[in-house]
């Protein structure tokens, strides 16, 4: 009947499945809800996600990072709120951006004038490990955090800190 096929459809499982990753210090609360593509043999970046060019941080719709406090990201504060975070990776190095235009299906319709903050950071090569998903996870100890971004072979690391 049509109404199983809905059903059905409701819970199929997407092929890039959500994932969240929390981090909290005193009362600062931060959440990156993002998908995760997987490798599948494919040969990642400078290929499926070109290099230069705006990616959405993930699959399905843009990553989005939610801060219930002010952080210093870098050596820049960007202030409590929830923002789509874009990136434009490189061989060496990746652009980090965090976009207060929310909702995004990938980077399709990425405003650049929406940026509140870029940060730029070098990219880090896995020797021994190959992530299949790609992976966002904190490094946490205190007030000191890093935002590890990894695939495939690549990882880089956005340095946070809460304020205090």
């Amino acid at each position: 009947s049509i109404h199983k096929s809905y059903a059905q459809e409701a819970v199929k499982p997407r092929i890039s499945p959500l994932a969240i990753v929390t981090m909290k210090y005193e009362d600062n609360y931060v959440k990156v809800t993002y998908n995760q593509p997987h490798k599948r043999a494919r040969k990642i970046f400078g290929e499926l996600v070109k290099y230069g060019e705006v990616w959405r941080t993930g699959a399905n719709e843009a990553t989005e990072i939610t801060l219930t406090g002010d952080l210093i990201i870098q050596q820049d504060t960007l202030a409590s709120g929830t923002y789509s975070l874009f990136t434009i990776p490189n061989e060496n190095e990746w652009t980090i951006i965090f976009n207060k235009q929310l909702g995004q299906w990938g980077a399709y319709n990425y405003h650049e004038p929406s940026d509140v903050l870029r940060i730029t950071v070098p990219t880090e090569t896995i020797k021994d490990v190959v992530y299949e998903p790609f992976t966002i996870s904190f490094e946490q100890k205190n007030e000191q955090a890093n935002m590890w971004l990894m695939w495939d072979r690549t990882k880089v690391a956005v340095p946070i800190r809460f304020l205090d």
